[in-house]
């Protein structure tokens, strides 16, 4: 890998967005690169955003990502997949988890939730995909892997030995939640044709 690649990962707090950037990140340096990070926490524990940059190549000199560079993007709630998108190139890849999470303005009547999001985030970018990463992770064992899912999409785009990542989920996971979360990986791979 001789140039930078730029991940964003975005969510709402409670949704593992942090967790998945390490896991990535423990993946990258693992095979050797350097990696920065940088996270951005707005009120995650009342359900705001969160989101984080991941840097990895051989030379990486900051951790963050200008709009319109990101290689990837996950997103593990529409409306942050739209909020953040123009931080995406315009041939990078997009994957959305379908999932709605309700931001306050929206619950109290001040705003409305956008229609037809994936539709117009498809229309906007080249490499798009979509899934259920809540139901993935609920058949696996626990929605709260939904991260760990989205990961396992994501392997499938990177240069990084599958091996890798699930070394990094041993490493991260907690022993007896890493079965249920090697099973959400494993759905997430399976969901990339």
């Amino acid at each position: 890998m001789s140039k930078i690649i730029n991940i964003l990962l975005v969510g709402v707090g409670g949704q593992g967005t942090i967790l998945a950037s390490k896991i990535l990140t423990n993946v990258a340096l693992a095979q050797g690169y350097e990696v920065k990070m940088s996270e951005i926490h707005g009120m995650a524990q009342r359900g705001g955003s969160v989101v984080t940059q991941v840097r990895i190549g051989e030379d990486v000199h900051s951790p963050v990502i200008e709009p319109g560079e990101a290689d990837y993007m996950v997103a593990f709630e529409q409306l942050e997949a739209y909020r953040w998108s123009h931080f995406l190139k315009k041939d990078g890849v997009l994957i959305v988890n379908t999932q709605k999470i309700v931001p306050l303005p929206v619950l109290i009547g001040a705003a409305t939730y956008p229609e037809n999001i994936l539709v117009e985030l498809k229309g906007r970018v080249e490499h798009f995909i979509n899934l259920d990463g809540l139901k993935l992770a609920s058949e696996a064992g626990n929605v709260k892997a939904t991260n760990v899912v989205l990961m396992g999409v994501l392997s499938k785009y990177m240069d990084f030995p599958e091996d890798a990542w699930k070394n990094a989920l041993v490493a991260g996971i907690p022993a007896k939640l890493l079965d249920l979360n090697m099973k959400a990986f494993a759905s997430g791979v399976a969901e990339v044709k």
